[in-house]
């Protein structure tokens, strides 16, 4: 199932159910929001898509105008942003699910001559580790914490780069969408679309510096896809400026292109109790294999990022705009 949230023609918020075409949304009746949906699904006992069943409706409306007018919000978030979390891992992907064997023996030959820097050591890790069998869980990956739910932008909202932001540059991934239920127990409503932006500049100087480099905004969406995906998922990442595309790159993205299998990346992230908190939400990005920075683009305000995955939906797409940061050296008042 593909669902969104949405603002109706009066501009109460909705949720929607996308017709298998792409070009229909029916609204569903009763919920206000893919949040109270899954709270009431987790309180029955109920599947999302079964939940989603019960509040069948009869008003549809044509998807793209929703999307043209920037009516479609994102697909999950908590009432209260501060309960919502944007996490991710790094150094998941594979450069392709065909370079698993040659990659795997490069870097043994670089660790047998002790060139690894500690990212490449953490990459091989996954390598050897990340895809867990049975129930002990798999290597560790890389984590990072991005923010509150203030910091996830729409599609076709601005991704906002504050002026002492080095770069601003896209990252187009698979993002998670957690509930977390009463009794603690983390629910996978599906899975969206995700441009998990970061400063690449910043974090080239140093890879200590990861940590303020993801402190950015973010995009999800448009949908949510319910289920399970496709070991192998295919999709397109784009810059456009003006009316040419600047860049454009494939990626590659799903389990069959990831040396982590989305379980043990699952446990790494809720294994704290800190984040099985009763009623969060959790955005969980999964990582990435391709950077239009790693081709030497440095995206400026005004250009549009553009991620298109074809088994989950419609392209998300958003525009770079740099703000003020907003606070200066000694902005810190004594009590």
């Amino acid at each position: 199932m593909r669902l969104i949230q949405l603002l109706d023609d009066a501009g109460a918020a909705r949720v929607g159910v996308v017709d298998v075409q792409g070009s229909q949304v029916r609204l569903l009746d009763g919920v206000d929001s893919t949040y109270a949906l899954a709270t009431l699904a987790i309180q029955s006992g109920r599947s999302l898509d079964a939940q989603a069943a019960t509040h069948h409706g009869e008003t549809q409306l044509e998807y793209a105008p929703l999307l043209a007018q920037e009516r479609v919000l994102t697909p999950l978030h908590h009432p209260d942003p501060a309960h919502c979390r944007v996490t991710g891992t790094g150094l998941t992907h594979l450069g392709s699910a065909a370079a698993r064997d040659a990659m795997h023996q490069n870097l043994k030959q670089k660790a047998e001559a002790g060139a690894l820097t500690d990212s490449m050591r953490m990459f091989q890790w996954g390598v050897e580790g990340g895809m867990p069998q049975g129930d002990t869980p798999g290597a560790q990956p890389e984590w990072f914490y991005k923010g509150d739910g203030s910091i996830v932008a729409a599609p076709g909202q601005a991704l906002a780069s504050p002026d002492f932001a080095l770069d601003g540059g896209e990252e187009p991934e698979l993002v998670g969408l957690y509930l977390i239920g009463p009794d603690g127990t983390p629910h996978r409503l599906g899975f969206a679309i995700g441009n998990e932006f970061s400063d690449h500049v910043t974090e080239r100087q140093n890879y200590l510096y990861l940590a303020h480099s993801k402190l950015r905004a973010c995009a999800v969406g448009p949908e949510l896809r319910t289920g399970e995906l496709p070991a192998d998922l295919r999709g397109s990442s784009r810059i456009h400026r003006g009316e040419r595309v600047l860049w454009e790159k494939p990626f590659l993205t799903g389990e069959a292109n990831m040396c982590h299998s989305l379980a043990n990346l699952e446990y790494h992230h809720f294994k704290y109790a800190a984040h099985r908190r009763p009623g969060d939400v959790h955005l969980h990005f999964f990582g990435t294999a391709t950077l239009s920075f790693a081709d030497d683009v440095r995206a400026q305000p005004g250009d549009v990022f553009e991620i298109e995955l074809p088994a989950l939906g419609a392209p998300l797409r958003n525009p770079l705009r740099s703000v003020a940061g907003g606070f200066a050296l000694h902005g810190v008042r004594p009590l």
